[in-house]
């Protein structure tokens, strides 16, 4: 079809806001001198305005513009922009008691400023804003919101005097014209022109903003000269001063460099352009020459005249007038032209009639008039021409947006409530601002709703209307009809209400036309809407009758047979269309829901439409086929042209990284709202086409008539185009549905959780989905795909072009909005093979909605059928019914390699071993399950899995590893035991039995692990219990006891005393506590017995010596800690390779005695530190000589003594510690005394006395007593050891000690006094020792036989004796020395006198 749009009709899409209603700042004040004035005399009225730079690609400006509307005395402004969201960018400004004149509001831009104009009736004001390019670089504008040109409002002071003034009293304002005009001069001066009250016009001049100045009023007349000149233009009535008949009801202004030309279209039907610079009027048209005049319109003042202006740079100033008469208007389209010597001239250009009741305003530009009236119904009626082009003066129709329905139809099946509530709160029909006003009056103003989101206000809404509904019900019981019927009631009076703001609010208050980018929009009150342009197909369908009779031909097909034939048939569609009733339709709609076929459906309402043909429907139809030459090429043609069907690469063909001022292109929400609606309302239209052209197709296939059909057309062709066109009309249903399904507030938990599932997926980056910018109202899915994803795609394709300059691209909005549309809708297509809108809803957490979306497509659409079933299980799976998500991801496996989406889930990352794209498919999902937490389905697709990975045996160990892990989460260890077994991969086997290993331990589900039969694995397992128990915590678990374990079930005694040694050696080593001696005692116990089980031959056990590898006894001289075999060094006849390893595996037997040893050893530590805490750290690895001193230390005697005679260990330490302790005893207090009972009463004593009389040191002295006669030694060590003791503390020797010491060796004692310089002691023993040997006591010394000839021979110490006597001889200064000195010299003369006869007597009985 023909792409010239130039022509054809538009579409208002003006979407109904969900938002709350703007919060506007307020800003009020009252200009002194003035007066209140009454408000209502002037109606609302509107306006806008639009940055110069607006269309450029480049600019700061780009896509904004403000809008304003006025009320009374109260005027509110607005910054809109297509790309940001702007910050502060409404305001409410009420100059208090000043009404503004409709018009009254005049903004200019100026390189750093604009300059908003305010004309009211008593005063004009000037409000300077910075300009938003100073406050943003174009190429820096990245955010999505940024400040707004209003932002600063507030701080602006409005009663300065420099920026108002009150219009003086003379001339004064001319009360019947509303009519102004305001502009900026070259210098900055603001100018207002203004209608006198005595006629003409008068201009007031403010100064610069930023420099001093004072107010000029320059009144207008009309010089004799320029009257006399102009004496032949002007009626004789009005000749001479300006009079009320030249009174201005229109005025425009067009600037030049240094001057301003003023047009004023007067009542008088003229029209006057002034200079205002030279203050003279340079041309008077009198426009009645333009127009059919009669009579009575010369005579009547020209009240309801409007003048526009356009200027283009190539073709000059465009003077557009509309001439208002009774009944009907004329616009007239003039260029001004100039000639010689400054005189000015009209150039006619053309003349357009309309009929309409009510013009409300219109535009011109340098080709277009658009025009906006209400007609007799008080509708809207839009129109616009190329008066340029159009000879023939035909107006192209806008098709505004209608209002929703003024009754809603409830079946009786269905829920008032919920009927009602689905038709209001439907995305597009109302507002959140007329539902708002409508809830207030219907709840008669008892509470305050403001700002109530979409889903709050649903709630109030069903509140209210409840609320009233019970309040109305008096009986208690009505029948179910009843209750029905007063529910309809009361919906349906809310529903009026509703209807009425709706209607209040959608009506226009005028035109904003944008000369920059041709972007034309409707202002309401309130809110605006876009009018762009009809696509071909919509516009022939939408198009009224008369003027689709009027449609030329040539311009939809270049055959234009074929135009004609479309035409026709598009004829044929309207007439069905028409003739559908609500019933009717329902049955498409309901048909399309439940997935039912379309041609049936069709069918049936072809029945339906022949049954009730009253008006002779068919018979039309039949008479417009007959015109159609060949029906089936036309329905192919239509077919074609709503077909949006592509290829994936037109879908993905460029990339992504859009430049800098490119990101934020067309991405506010009202940008968003506008291309969404759109692509709803096409959808719409093209529904209905699609439906109306199954039952046409339905038709045809009924009437059968060969000549109807084209010259004989094969039924075959017939079916294929029903059912080419059934999937179109479901896809326009689909894409319809979406367009008015809102998306779901997700919380942040769920979108975090989703972007790890994705993350597994690898698919966060390919979605291009972005952090979820604030919206201010509930967003459609369609608008959530164009705001996220679509809309990058779409303006790359359009923008990034390689030799594009952006800086001199130009915006245009109809060719714009046009192609963002064609470009949206393939991405929206369910048949095309991009999956970028099933992708997003996904990515964005829309679960039900996809859901939805997806059960809609499935039955009829045949691509991306896997990647639906993919999508359909990530829902079930996030829904919590995992076995469904199962069975869905299980028919998806089947498309991979056949569906984009499937192939971009299958690419290998980097370095990942690269499968068959069903076992990649495969991975991910397990991924995907394994992150959810689904052990049991991971299991069950693993499963499936293997059978695909039959050949390919790294798959395998993978999945069989997979199915092992969760087989042992789920606790299956016998399942868990048998996918191990089956594992191919060695490695991955090993590791997987280490897992199985550690987490029975952890579980304690030790049979399991003892008891499985490890074939093939026995060796590995006892490596890897070894390699935990060598490395892990022996407190926290228990690997020794299992491996102990492992080994007694398999009667292997040996390695399990082993084990238990080792065990008890490193408790005792690293676990230095009671608990840890405790263990230790149990384990050389149970080592014991597993060594006392074995033949006495074999019962030995290993343990590595001082200096080997093996840091750690009783480990394996053949395994490393990990269990893996060791190597063993090669001996050559030279000797080993590695002198270095084998000087080290130096190895020590332990026998039975040994085991038995350290058990005592054990025994005695715990008994140590039991009595003793404080000894745990450093019992544990004591060698039994540390562990003598340790008990000797603790007072623990008796077990220090079972300690030397097991170890065969000297008693010395024992002795001298028990002399320690006595003699702390004897020089300490009563609190030694006290304590001294503790360890006392840990020892054995043979009769322990505790009377009175019996003190610890005593007690302690007798053990030392009993433990001297219990354990004697050589040569009297003991004895010898506590003697040196006690005399090298100073402490002297008891009695029973010596005269013990004395029997066992007298000449020792002697040397130990003498050792110690006891010579009075010695004294006193030598004279003793004398006398016994002579034979008086000799038997407290031991002597058997004393001195005599009969008896065996004695002796005496004589060099001990030498050594005293030296010492007495020496020490002469003591009196006392001297005396024992000669006391025992006279001794041992008499000693040896005795000793001579004896020795004789002896030689003499020997002779």
């Amino acid at each position: 079809m023909a792409a010239g749009l130039a022509e054809r009709s538009c579409l208002e899409l003006g979407p109904a806001a969900r938002a709350p209603p703007r919060r506007l700042r307020e800003v009020a004040f009252s200009p002194p001198g003035t007066s209140p004035l009454p408000l209502g005399r002037y109606g609302d009225s509107a306006g806008g305005f639009c940055y110069r730079e607006c269309a450029q690609l480049g600019a700061a400006t780009r896509n904004r513009f403000v809008r304003w509307t006025t009320s009374g005395d109260t005027l509110e402004l607005v910054e809109e922009s297509l790309d940001n969201e702007l910050l502060n960018n409404a305001v409410r400004l009420r100059i208090q008691g000043c009404p503004l004149l409709p018009g009254g509001v005049h903004i200019c831009e100026v390189q750093s400023h604009l300059v908003v104009l305010l004309v009211t009736v008593q005063s004009v004001h000037r409000v300077v804003l910075p300009h938003p390019a100073c406050s943003y670089r174009s190429e820096l504008i990245m955010e999505s919101q940024i400040q707004s040109v209003f932002t600063d409002i507030g701080k602006i002071n409005f009663r300065d005097p420099a920026n108002y003034y009150l219009i003086p009293s003379v001339p004064g304002l001319a009360s019947n014209s509303v009519a102004s005009a305001a502009w900026l001069s070259s210098e900055g001066e603001a100018l207002f022109a203004l209608p006198s009250a005595a006629g003409g016009i008068f201009v007031i001049k403010l100064p610069p903003h930023d420099l001093p100045g004072t107010v000029s009023v320059v009144e207008l007349k009309q010089s004799s000269v320029v009257q006399r000149f102009l004496t032949g233009w002007m009626p004789t009535a009005i000749r001479g001063d300006c009079g009320p008949s030249d009174l201005p009801i229109s005025l425009s202004v067009h600037c030049l460099d240094h001057d301003a030309f003023l047009f004023a279209l007067c009542q008088d039907h003229k029209l006057r352009m002034w200079s205002y610079k030279d203050q003279m009027c340079l041309m008077v048209a009198d426009l009645l020459e333009f127009m059919p005049v009669s009579r009575d319109l010369r005579l009547a003042a020209g009240t309801g005249h409007r003048l526009r202006l356009a200027f283009s740079q190539s073709l000059g100033l465009y003077l557009g007038v509309y001439m208002h008469a009774p009944k009907r208007g004329q616009f007239c389209v003039f260029q001004l032209v100039s000639t010689e010597s400054n005189r000015y001239s009209l150039d006619h250009i053309s003349s357009l009639f309309s009929s309409q009741e009510t013009l409300v305003d219109f535009a011109l530009t340098s080709a277009e008039i658009w025009a906006l009236w209400h007609n007799e119904e008080n509708q809207t009626v839009v129109k616009y021409i190329n008066f340029e082009q159009n000879v023939a003066g035909q107006w192209n129709q806008v098709f505004v947006q209608p209002l929703p329905e003024e009754e809603v139809t409830v079946r009786h099946d269905q829920d008032p409530r919920e009927t009602y509530l689905e038709y209001l709160f439907m995305p597009g029909r109302f507002t959140n601002a007329a539902i708002q006003k409508a809830l207030q009056i219907f709840s008669q103003g008892t509470e305050r709703h403001m700002d109530l989101t979409w889903d709050e206000l649903k709630k109030e809404v069903t509140l209210a209307v409840e609320n009233e509904f019970q309040g109305s019900v008096t009986e208690y019981e009505c029948s179910p009809e009843e209750f029905w019927q007063l529910q309809v009631e009361f919906w349906s009076k809310f529903y009026a209400c509703c209807l009425q703001y709706q209607e209040a609010l959608s009506r226009p208050l005028a035109l904003h036309l944008n000369p920059y980018t041709s972007m034309v929009c409707l202002l309401k009150k309130g809110s605006l809407s876009f009018l762009v342009p009809c696509s071909l197909v919509d516009h022939l369908y939408l198009l009224s009758n008369e003027h689709l009779l009027m449609e030329d031909d040539a311009a939809i097909l270049d055959d234009l047979e074929m135009s004609r034939d479309v035409v026709c048939l598009v004829q044929c569609l309207r007439l069905i269309g028409e003739s559908i009733s609500m019933e009717m339709a329902f049955i498409m709609e309901m048909a399309c829901s439940r997935l039912q076929p379309p041609e049936k459906a069709a069918e049936q309402i072809l029945e339906d439409l022949i049954a009730n043909d009253t008006d002779n429907v068919m018979e039309d139809i039949h008479s417009k086929l007959q015109e159609i030459r060949n029906p089936i090429h036309a329905i192919g043609v239509l077919i074609r042209e709503m077909d949006y069907e592509t290829d994936a690469d037109m879908e993905r063909a460029h990339p992504l990284n859009m430049r800098m001022n490119l990101t934020q292109l067309y991405g506010s929400g009202m940008a968003v709202s506008v291309v969404c609606w759109g692509v709803c309302k096409i959808a719409t239209i093209r529904f209905l086409i699609c439906r109306d052209l199954l039952i046409l197709q339905q038709l045809l296939l009924r009437l059968g008539d060969p000549m109807v059909l084209g010259g004989g057309q094969l039924f075959q062709s017939q079916q294929d185009l029903l059912h080419r066109t059934s999937p179109l009309l479901l896809s326009y249903y689909l894409i319809r549905w979406a367009s008015q399904c809102l998306a779901s507030d997700v919380p942040v938990d769920t979108l975090e959780s989703n972007l790890q599932h994705l993350s597994v997926l690898e698919l966060a980056d390919t979605t291009a989905l972005t952090t979820h910018k604030l919206v201010s109202s509930p967003q459609t899915i369609v608008e959530l795909f164009f705001r996220e994803v679509a809309r990058k795609h779409i303006v790359s394709r359009l923008f990034l072009q390689p030799n594009t300059s952006l800086a001199e691209t130009s915006l245009n909005w109809p060719h714009l909005i046009t192609a963002i549309v064609a470009d949206f809708l393939p991405l929206l297509w369910p048949s095309n093979p991009g999956f970028l809108f099933p992708e997003c809803l996904m990515g964005s957490c829309q679960y039900t909605q996809l859901q939805e979306y997806i059960r809609l497509l499935q039955p009829w659409c045949h691509v991306n059928m896997g990647s639906c079933c993919f999508m359909m299980g990530r829902c079930y799976l996030v829904m919590g019914e995992g076995h469904k998500a199962l069975d869905c991801f299980c028919q998806a496996a089947s498309e991979v390699g056949r569906e984009e989406f499937l192939d971009r889930l299958i690419q290998p990352e980097e370095g990942e071993m690269v499968s068959t794209p069903r076992l990649q498919y495969y991975n991910k999902v397990l991924r995907l399950l394994d992150m959810v937490g689904l052990p049991e389905l991971v299991i069950q697709l693993a499963s499936l899995a293997i059978m695909e990975s039959a050949d390919d045996w790294r798959s395998q160990a993978t999945l069989r590893t997979c199915i092992f892990k969760h087989h042992l989460d789920l606790g299956h260890n016998s399942e868990a035991y048998v996918a191990l077994t089956q594992n191919p991969d060695p490695s991955r086997q090993l590791d997987c039995l280490r897992q199985l290993v550690v987490v029975l331990c952890e579980r304690s589900q030790l049979q399991d692990l003892v008891e499985f039969p490890y074939v093939n694995l026995h060796n590995e397992v006892v490596g890897i219990i070894e390699s935990h128990a060598r490395a892990v915590d022996l407190m926290t678990h228990n690997y020794y006891e299992l491996l102990y374990a492992f080994h007694i079930y398999r009667h292997n005694y040996r390695k399990a005393g082993t084990v238990m040694f080792e065990y008890g050696m490193r408790l005792g080593r690293e676990v230095r506590t009671l608990r840890g001696l405790q263990k230790q005692g149990n384990c050389f116990l149970a080592a014991i017995n597993c060594l006392r089980l074995i033949r006495p031959e074999y019962a030995w056990i290993v343990q590595p010596a001082s200096g080997a590898v093996y840091e750690r006894p009783g480990a394996s001289p053949k395994r490393s800690h990990d269990g893996e075999y060791t190597a063993v060094p090669v001996v050559n006849a030279e000797g080993p390779s590695c002198p270095s390893v084998t000087a080290t595996r130096q190895i020590e037997i332990l026998e039975l005695e040994d085991l038995e040893k350290e058990c005592v050893l054990a025994r005695i530590r715990l008994t140590l530190v039991q009595h003793d805490l404080s000894t745990a750290a450093v019992a544990g690895s004591s060698t039994p000589e540390e562990m003598v001193a340790l008990l000797v230390r603790a007072g623990l005697f008796d077990t220090a003594i079972t300690l030397c005679q097991t170890f065969k260990l000297p008693l010395t330490p024992v002795f001298e510690g028990l002399t320690f302790k006595c003699i702390k005893l004897q020089l300490g207090g009563e609190a030694a005394q006290a304590e001294a009972w503790d360890w006392l009463a840990a020892n054995q004593l043979s009769a322990l006395v505790t009377t009175k009389e019996s003190s610890a040191t005593d007690e302690a002295w007798r053990l030392l007593s009993s433990y001297l006669e219990h354990y004697p030694s050589q040569n009297s060590l003991y004895h010898r050891c506590v003697i040196n003791k006690l005399l090298a503390h100073g402490i002297p020797l008891p009695n029973w000690l010596i005269n013990s010491y004395k029997k066992v060796d007298a000449a020792e004692l002697l040397r130990l006094y003498l050792n110690y310089d006891l010579l009075e002691e010695a004294a006193d023993l030598v004279l003793e020792y004398v006398d016994a040997v002579l034979g008086k006591g000799h038997q407290y010394f031991g002597i058997e036989h004393p001195l005599s000839a009969m008896a065996p021979m004695v002796w005496l110490p004589y060099t001990a004796i030498d050594q005293l006597l030296q010492a007495l001889q020496e020490s002469t200064t003591n009196h006392y020395n001297v005396v024992l000195y000669q006391k025992l010299h006279d001794k041992l003369e008499d000693y040896h006198q005795k000793v001579s006869l004896a020795s004789q007597d002896r030689l003499y009985r020997h002779y």
